[in-house]
């Protein structure tokens, strides 16, 4: 089936769903004789797990990455990397009372039409728990790009309509929310308890940074190092928009300011401000990569809402469960990985054509 592979040379396939008894990934492409431990991956899913913080869903999932294939003596070997995630936390009798209900925002009515069978389970397969199966395979990507000097940061730039002024990135992971600045974290917390105290939910807006990465990644047309960036990013199920570098800005700018001049630093021609976010043409400029996502406010609330069932009819429900009442902290992993994975199988395939 179409939709669960990922990349073109380091190819990365995920499977599972939210209340079955795992998720994980099967990665080819990786380079043998890279240094590779469970450490490596479990650093990054225990930045993205369940139960963390207070501003996060209390699933109590251990997120305890196993390497089945592709690690032999602490290298990996070439072959096939198989990595696997149990669940173990599951509540399924949270969502027997949604068997036969479509829920407003989620993907319940589209998976249904499409298959004419959906898991009600948590959301099955469209539940945002795939995404550790991501963040695993994102890790070994990271692992390649950092022998490279390759670095992948993102951070929460906003929650609602709290935004970080400076951007401080030593501080990213001292604060709940990962944002780049403790004085607008604090306020982001706040308004996140406060949505959850009334049931709801909050979005936000989350920033990534490449540093690092070399000029003449990406290819010409339909493979533009930003379209496969887009890609990546909105196939996160919560991403519902992206933009790089001044994104949306530029619609204000004239051209005089938007072509962003050119200057000499250190021998090295590069812009004045980096409008483009570090891609020019679709091809990596050598400039830091910058782009930004919009992140929707978590689906499931527990406030009443009117949904439909299968038959056909409106009902009134109220949503029970442990659920995230803003999903960015937990994103900013996700997001980091699948940048990873698009940086790395960019790399590879440019090493093919030389």
């Amino acid at each position: 089936m179409a939709g669960n592979v990922f990349g073109e040379i380091f190819r990365v396939m995920t499977f599972g769903e939210s209340h079955g008894p795992a998720i994980g990934c099967v990665i080819d492409g990786v380079p043998p004789g890279l240094e590779l431990s469970t450490g490596d991956i479990q650093k990054d899913l225990d930045r993205r797990r369940p139960g963390q913080s207070e501003v996060t869903t209390r699933r109590d999932e251990g997120d305890t990455v196993e390497i089945l294939s592709g690690v032999f003596e602490g290298r990996t070997t070439g072959t096939s990397l198989a990595l696997l995630i149990r669940n173990s936390d599951q509540r399924s009798q949270d969502y027997a009372a949604l068997k036969d209900v479509f829920r407003p925002g989620h993907a319940d009515q589209a998976y249904y039409q499409k298959f004419g069978i959906r898991d009600y389970r948590g959301g099955g397969r469209s539940s945002g728990r795939e995404t550790a199966a991501r963040v695993a395979a994102g890790a070994v990507a990271k692992k390649m790009l950092a022998v490279r000097g390759i670095k992948v940061l993102a951070y929460t730039l906003a929650v609602s309509d709290v935004r970080a002024s400076t951007i401080d990135l030593d501080v990213i992971e001292q604060n709940m929310v990962r944002a780049p600045e403790l004085k607008a974290a604090e306020e982001m917390v706040g308004r996140i308890k406060d949505a959850q105290s009334r049931g709801d939910s909050l979005g936000g807006i989350i920033e990534t940074v490449v540093l690092g990465c070399p000029a003449g990644l990406g290819d010409p047309v339909f493979d533009k190092l930003d379209a496969r960036l887009s890609h990546a990013m909105m196939s996160i199920g919560a991403v519902k928009g992206i933009e790089f570098g001044a994104g949306f800005a530029v619609a204000q700018m004239p051209g005089s300011v938007n072509n962003d001049e050119l200057a000499i630093d250190n021998g090295r021609i590069k812009t004045r401000h980096n409008f483009a976010g570090g891609i020019s043409g679709g091809i990596s400029s050598g400039e830091p990569i910058v782009f930004r996502m919009a992140v929707k406010p978590t689906s499931s609330i527990s406030i009443k809402q009117t949904a439909a069932t299968i038959e056909g009819h409106l009902s009134e429900i109220e949503i029970q469960g442990r659920h995230d009442p803003c999903l960015c902290p937990r994103i900013v992993p996700v997001v980091e990985a699948m940048a990873a994975l698009v940086l790395a199988d960019a790399i590879l395939i440019q090493q093919s054509i030389h």
